[in-house]
């Protein structure tokens, strides 16, 4: 049974079908406001319960799936856990059938981007490679066709990552910062999802973790897979990190110089880490250092990420709308030298704002707020400004 009809539902629902297996559909929207999965799925021998989750769906469930916007801790996969009904996504049965080498990166920011870096890396270098997961569509629609000589380079998202039970061959986590908070309600279990990445690695597989970021780091505890690093300051024992300027790739006991850290076109110090996160990734996949050289100075970014839209009349405007936690708005906003007007707002996340409110007061020339949040972000920014934090914008 399939809780949630969204993107990865609806994938999941083809596979499960052509796999001969018996699917049962369960979404709490109705059937208009499902028109489009619905066709997309039509022809199918599915059955679908709309508008409820009744609890008697799983007295023939022997698979509960979850779309990713599904949580937990709703009442049918609570009866389903005290039914001893296992619990599964896309992504869990996507790495428990592939045949390739998986490459699965997490982190609360900059996984789409450095998804995005490798799997250009890898196609740079004429690798087979299939790009996916929270990213783009699926992977497990594209299972069929993958080969064992391929590579694969998979975002996973903490809503993913919470129910698997299973880790890829090389697993990253960038970094563990506040985000998500409405959902998993505390740090320690949203700490506890991204564990999960490397929580079932062995001594054969690979794990890259941020040297920089104090909860990635904590996690070269929790796996027994071979560690690697990439940090921005420090000259990690393998890996990659930045020094003297330039981006070293260390591997296989040896320096390899991949650019310039001025040489990469992304913006902001968080978009370096990002790029020698995917120099080691590649690295592992048997990239040469003149194809990650290539992508690290040409790749612009991904939409919505510090995405420049339009420059007129001597300003330029970025779209950042991607950033939807205080870390990924401070990153975006350290990338700056020049003066900023800055329009934010959007979900409440139950996130802390402290610190993006005093370098908004030392940054930010005019704040524009918007949104649910808005009302939030405004005081907590206005409050920094009556304790003087910084040097206070206009």
């Amino acid at each position: 049974m399939i809780l949630g009809l969204a993107r990865q539902g609806t994938a999941l629902a083809r596979f499960l079908v052509h796999a001969g297996a018996e699917v049962t559909i369960s979404d709490l929207q109705d059937e208009t406001a499902l028109t489009d999965r619905l066709a997309e799925l039509a022809g199918l021998p599915i059955r679908y319960v709309l508008g409820e989750h009744p609890l008697n769906l799983l007295d023939r469930a022997d698979l509960l799936c979850l779309s990713g916007g599904v949580p937990v801790d709703v009442p049918i996969v609570v009866e389903a856990q005290q039914r001893g009904i296992p619990l599964s996504n896309d992504a869990q049965l996507f790495l428990e059938r592939c045949p390739a080498p998986v490459i699965g990166i997490t982190g609360s920011a900059g996984k789409t981007t450095t998804t995005a870096l490798v799997g250009e890396m890898c196609r740079v270098a004429g690798l087979p490679t299939w790009v996916g997961g929270n990213i783009g569509n699926p992977l497990i629609a594209d299972l069929g066709q993958i080969g064992p000589g391929d590579w694969v380079v998979m975002e996973l998202s903490s809503f993913q990552l919470e129910i698997m039970t299973v880790s890829p061959h090389v697993a990253a986590v960038l970094n563990i910062t506040p985000n998500h908070l409405d959902r998993h309600k505390t740090m320690e279990a949203y700490v506890a999802a991204k564990r999960n990445i490397v929580a079932c690695q062995g001594p054969e597989d690979f794990a890259l973790l941020g040297y920089d970021d104090a909860n990635a780091r904590a996690l070269a505890l929790e796996t027994p897979a071979h560690l690697l690093w990439f940090s921005g300051g420090a000259e990690v024992e393998e890996g990659a990190f930045k020094t003297n300027g330039e981006l070293t790739l260390r591997l296989g006991g040896r320096d390899r110089v991949i650019c310039r850290a001025s040489e990469v076109r992304l913006l902001g110090r968080h978009n370096l880490l990002n790029v020698l996160a995917a120099c080691v990734l590649a690295g592992l996949a048997g990239v040469p250092p003149e194809a990650m050289r290539r992508v690290a100075t040409t790749f612009t970014g991904v939409e919505h990420r510090l995405e420049l839209v339009r420059e007129l009349n001597g300003v330029r405007w970025y779209d950042d709308s991607i950033a939807t936690a205080p870390e990924r708005s401070l990153a975006a906003l350290r990338s700056f030298e020049e003066p900023i007007v800055l329009l934010a707002g959007g979900r409440d996340k139950k996130l802390p704002w402290d610190e993006f409110a005093d370098e908004t007061v030392r940054r930010v020339r005019q704040l524009i707020t918007f949104g649910e949040a808005g009302p939030m972000i405004a005081r907590v920014v206005e409050e920094r400004m009556g304790r003087g934090a910084g040097e206070q914008g206009s």
